[in-house]
């Protein structure tokens, strides 16, 4: 490597560690002089280690590479949210709250030194042929994953082209071999069904520029001139979040006035009230949300408003339990840094940071064995994670609806269960959910009850 380029390398490397630690727009060398020097000296240890190991090594190395790492391991011990995003991270990151991508369909994060699948997307390559929850991908084309980055690059690739999915399942001794085709992933946000004349289904399966039109369209759908709603069921189960602004959009849609939602960081403008504005068209029919523990970010925030309002029951298991917000801020030749920059708290003052939503009524989702066993879902949290937020002491009375952790409820199952078994949506598919159907069972038998008492 030339003494030039190693000059570049470390002047980048200031640059890039400056923007980590002072994100205002003023000067590195400013802040310094401000009171960092404890900061400076520290940087130039790194700059000492950097050099020793560039001579030294037992082997050569990549000098970029090794910077690019440091930073990484610098920045996940924040906590597992935050991260030095590479270019095509970048980029992915972008695609997937604006446009559509080519792969498999698949959530993944790192979890015990594997790539570990958070969950399948609904209806692409990897839901339908049964990659599942927890699934371990060792390999990606007879290439071991090493990290998420690598793992990401070769399973996206062309429509139509053949990927092999190498994964260990808890319960099987042997690797499972999946081959999947590449296909477009779909974008659509929300989907509704007519459960029965009257009744409402909508699902939300993560929160992106169009959520809140979709929504809206799909609440026209399902009242017409003959037939107005009498109650909805909003799915948000599996649903891993997305944008903060269209959650905060979604849950006004069914608010009328109050809080639903306020964030609390370190800076001022890190911290905001976000309130309910009256709505043109007022929803005043009772719902349902069904969450469980793909229930994450996002969609804990639609659902912590909504049961604080006491304007929808919470039904299904506790949520995943992200409490926390993440900016991304553009760095040079084409890098991102998405780092955590404020904890959300429900109207009420909630955090469910690493605790989750728990639900009204817990209805556990079954899946039905071909051995004809029942299984509970068992899914990864927050709180599993390596480096997680804790939530800031919040005291409160518990309401007596409120579930406590039993211990026949922290059994794991003999094996890894889909953590969303229903296939294709479709309406008949739904018919076999046992908590959609549950659901619908409370909100007719409310209108019934609401009818008896006159």
């Amino acid at each position: 490597m030339t003494l030039k380029k190693k000059r570049h390398l470390r002047l980048w490397l200031l640059v890039v560690i400056a923007a980590l630690f002072w994100t205002t727009g003023a000067g590195f060398y400013r802040d310094i002089s401000a009171g960092s020097d404890e900061t400076y000296k520290g940087l130039k240890i790194f700059s000492d280690v950097i050099e020793l190991i560039e001579k030294n090594y037992v082997d050569p190395v990549d000098s970029e590479k090794l910077i690019h790492s440091a930073i990484q391991g610098m920045v996940h011990s924040l906590d597992p949210h935050s991260s030095l995003l590479p270019p095509e991270a970048f980029e992915e990151l972008q695609i997937d709250t604006k446009g559509e991508f080519t792969g498999i369909g698949i959530r993944i994060t790192m979890k015990d030194g594997f790539v570990t699948v958070i969950s399948p997307i609904e209806d692409t390559p990897a839901y339908k042929a049964g990659i599942k929850a927890h699934d371990k991908i060792i390999e990606v084309d007879g290439q071991p994953t090493k990290d998420l980055r690598s793992a990401v690059k070769k399973m996206r690739g062309p429509k139509g082209t053949d990927v092999v999915v190498t994964i260990i399942r808890k319960g099987f001794s042997e690797p499972l071999e999946f081959k999947l085709v590449r296909d477009v992933i779909p974008i659509e946000s929300v989907r509704s069904f007519v459960l029965k004349p009257g009744y409402g289904y909508i699902r939300i399966t993560n929160f992106r520029n169009e959520t809140t039109k979709d929504l809206k369209e799909a609440l026209k759908k399902l009242e017409t001139d003959d037939i107005s709603l009498k109650g909805l069921i909003l799915d948000l189960r599996n649903n891993p979040g997305g944008l903060l602004n269209q959650a905060v959009s979604v849950s006004d849609v069914f608010l009328e006035k109050g809080i639903i939602l306020s964030i609390k960081g370190r800076k001022k403008t890190h911290t905001k009230i976000y309130n309910a504005k009256q709505n043109k068209t007022k929803q005043d029919y009772p719902i349902i949300v069904l969450i469980n523990g793909g229930t994450a970010s996002a969609s804990e925030i639609v659902a912590g408003a909504l049961q604080d309002h006491q304007r929808a029951l919470i039904v299904g298991t506790s949520s995943f339990g992200k409490g926390s917000v993440q900016t991304v801020e553009s760095l040079r030749d084409g890098y991102g840094l998405k780092f955590t920059i404020a904890r959300y708290y429900t109207p009420s003052g909630r955090s469910i940071q690493a605790e989750g939503i728990h639900p009204d009524i817990v209805i556990k989702h079954k899946v039905i064995e071909k051995n004809g066993e029942d299984e509970n879902e068992n899914f990864l949290k927050e709180k599993d994670l390596k480096n997680h937020l804790e939530a800031e002491p919040y005291k409160r009375e518990k309401k007596e609806t409120e579930p406590k952790d039993k211990p026949d409820e922290k059994k794991k199952s003999k094996m890894d269960v889909d953590e969303f078994s229903f296939g294709t949506l479709n309406p008949e598919k739904l018919k076999s959910d046992n908590q959609i159907m549950r659901a619908l069972e409370i909100l007719i038998s409310y209108n019934i009850f609401k009818k008896m008492q006159g």
